[in-house]
């Protein structure tokens, strides 16, 4: 049986800020972000990091938290390398995401 699991990195509109987060399901985490009930994501909701511009899938949950602790310790410098990788101009992705 097949697994996902997401590691992922939001960013504000200017793109001043980065946020990265694990989930087992990408598309209501997004929303859990920009709806924010309870205040529960204290840090998207303190400087609005909603856009998601960068994500990973992993099988294990594991794999997905031992990367997310690893690009946590990362520089900014380094992770915005690592969004660029795969997303050289920073587009939001949200829209790839939601199911219609």
């Amino acid at each position: 049986m097949s697994h996902n699991y997401f590691v992922y990195i939001l960013t504000n509109k200017n793109k001043t800020v980065v946020y990265t987060g694990v989930t087992n399901d990408l598309e209501v985490r997004l929303k859990q972000h920009l709806e924010n009930v309870n205040n529960k994501y204290a840090f998207t909701k303190k400087y609005n990091c909603y856009y998601l511009v960068f994500f990973e899938r992993y099988q294990y949950i594991e794999h997905a938290i031992e990367r997310e602790k690893e690009i946590k310790g990362w520089t900014r410098v380094k992770k915005n390398a690592l969004i660029e990788t795969e997303n050289p101009d920073w587009r939001f992705m949200n829209s790839d995401i939601y199911e219609e």
